[in-house]
């Protein structure tokens, strides 16, 4: 998707984007060999150019700061296929909505490397280390919470990523906001464990386990991943 972007590019904005593609030109690449296409101003043309020049090399360099910086937030999700390799995805659990007066009580990641859980009083201190080396982040709909919480309790994590807020994309093709109602939608099922529980279960279940269950704090993990 990135190579038939352009809203990354310095100056240019969606409206011109959505003009060179109705003018049928379907990547960078088609737009070098044929600017012209796009019926744009010459000074444009020229300007895009050089600008896809220079996004080429940052990809080729796999800067994904370059892109991080200046995509649109909300369309940080056109870098994914590039950046798949390089991607994480994440979930926290926490005691309430304030990163100020509630805490983190586990954070769940996802990668190429397998899954991993990193719990409170136990080892979430490590969980900075799990995001060295990835480019791309992703949550589902909570990335100013979730990395919010985050940058209160565990001051100084490189947050350089690209950031993919899963619910812009899902909203595009119409699907129904609520994490849990997309995956009927799309036919995903949960264990028996965890299908039906809430964020207000994982905090309730976090304080059985703070009382002594074990069994609470699996079944949290289990929620979690």
């Amino acid at each position: 998707m990135l190579t038939n972007s352009y809203i990354h590019l310095p100056g240019i904005g969606a409206t011109t984007e959505r003009k060179i593609w109705d003018s049928g030109i379907k990547s960078q690449d088609e737009f070098r060999e044929e600017p012209h296409r796009a019926g744009l101003p010459e000074s444009k043309l020229k300007h895009i150019l050089e600008g896809i020049n220079t996004s080429k090399e940052k990809l080729n360099a796999r800067d994904h700061t370059y892109f991080a910086n200046n995509l649109p937030k909300k369309d940080h999700w056109r870098a994914y296929r590039e950046f798949m390799d390089d991607t994480i995805f994440l979930d926290i659990e926490t005691t309430g909505l304030s990163p100020y007066y509630n805490e983190i009580t586990m954070f769940g990641v996802h990668s190429s490397d397998g899954t991993k859980v990193f719990i409170n009083s136990i080892d979430l201190e490590d969980f900075p280390h799990a995001l060295e080396g990835y480019k791309v982040i992703v949550t589902f709909n909570r990335t100013r919470f979730d990395l919010s919480f985050i940058e209160q309790h565990l001051p100084g994590v490189n947050f350089d990523q690209l950031h993919i807020y899963m619910l812009f994309p899902l909203r595009r093709p119409g699907l129904t906001p609520g994490i849990k109602r997309i995956e009927t939608g799309l036919g995903l099922s949960r264990s028996d464990e965890t299908t039906g529980l809430s964020g207000y279960d994982a905090v309730r279940l976090w304080y059985q386990y703070k009382r002594g269950s074990q069994a609470a704090l699996d079944t949290i993990m289990k929620y979690n991943i």
